[in-house]
């Protein structure tokens, strides 16, 4: 069992105790299936005593249910938080439909990612598109924040909309996190001009030449302002939106400098 992202870190603020068991459920999460105490304890560094206790805790509120095996998976509670956040937040009835839509365009793969902490992002959904080569990315992968053109749009944007205003939209990506993969990505708003997450699109590295990104970010910035209004988050002017597509031969022409 792979050790898990969220284990508490000892130089941020807030209170241990609640870091530790919410990395014990996120590594419960991080599992996709029922786990025993000593796949616990090697996934978050933590004492077999110190799980127990805050198990106790967990299980109280049935975020962590302990199975007749002795194994611990997810509660009902987990479910409960997933149905509140789509209620807060709507994604799947004004993400989804403009994911569909750029597949139906005919673009590579498009992704919709969320930051998770200052290390990695979540992929939230995640639709194939037709091509017959595809990268590897699913919904549900906890991803290299730094790395990868998602990621560099939450960094850019982590501040929301006022730090759209005049600026590139689209950012591309070449080989960053997979050598053989590369993706386009921009934001989406929110209700508060906040960012929602990053919109993108990603497929096989031979298949972005400097005119293939410039055409599908085309679709990719129509299918973000879609996406966005449907939020009910304020976008950009045209002019911002058309400097993020020209921009794009440079910003490739930087990354191709950066790699060698």
């Amino acid at each position: 069992m792979a050790k898990s992202h969220s284990e508490p870190r000892q130089n941020r603020n807030g209170v241990a105790a609640v870091d530790r068991a919410l990395a014990i459920a996120a590594a419960v999460e991080a599992a996709a299936g029922p786990v025993t105490l000593a796949e616990l304890a090697r996934a978050t560094g933590l004492y077999k005593s110190t799980l127990l206790r805050l198990l106790a805790s967990l299980e109280r509120y049935a975020l962590v249910v302990r199975r007749a095996d002795q194994r611990y998976a997810l509660g009902h509670f987990a479910l409960r938080l997933g149905q509140a956040f789509e209620a807060t937040y709507h994604l799947k009835e004004c993400v989804l439909p403009v994911l569909e839509w750029l597949v139906e365009q005919g673009t590579e793969s498009p992704s919709f990612h969320v930051w998770h902490d200052d290390d990695m992002r979540l992929c939230v959904y995640r639709i194939d598109s037709k091509h017959s080569t595809l990268d590897r990315v699913r919904a549900g992968d906890l991803l290299p924040i730094r790395r990868g053109a998602p990621g560099k749009v939450l960094r850019a944007f982590k501040n929301g909309y006022a730090q759209a205003r005049g600026a590139e939209l689209v950012y591309p990506s070449y080989g960053e996190r997979d050598p053989a993969c590369a993706a386009v990505s921009c934001p989406v708003f929110g209700p508060g001009g906040e960012l929602v997450g990053a919109l993108s699109l990603s497929g096989p590295l031979e298949r972005f030449s400097v005119i293939a990104v410039n055409k599908m970010s085309r679709p990719l910035l129509t299918a973000a302002k879609k996406a966005t209004h449907a939020l009910g988050g304020p976008w950009p002017g045209a002019s911002a939106a058309q400097a993020g597509v020209g921009e794009s031969k440079k910003a490739r022409t930087q990354e191709r400098r950066d790699h060698d």
